[in-house]
């Protein structure tokens, strides 16, 4: 799919040089690709990795998350383990 975008994001560009329209149109596309066509829970999860984001489609996805989820864990257990005795018994309650 992003090979086709490129591809007629380039063509439009080059067409753009006899009409400007054509430029103002690949930007269009760029932009509607950058919003709508690429995997956005992938990039969500990357930039605020705290925030739980939607729901992994794949069971991969998912193995994935909760992997990284228990390794988070395991190291803020080993960096903090005051704060992590507190929460558990806090939780215990």
């Amino acid at each position: 799919m992003g090979t086709i975008v490129i591809s007629g994001t380039v063509v439009l560009v080059v067409l753009g040089f006899g009409n400007h329209l054509y430029w103002l149109a690949a930007v269009a596309l760029l932009f509607l690709y950058m919003r709508y066509g690429r995997d956005a829970a992938s990039t969500s999860s990357t930039s605020n990795p705290s925030s739980p984001g939607p729901a992994p489609t794949t069971y991969k996805a998912y193995r994935e998350r909760r992997d990284q989820q228990a390794r988070w864990e395991r190291r803020y257990r080993r960096e903090r383990p005051l704060q992590a005795r507190r929460q558990e018994r806090e939780r215990s309650k």
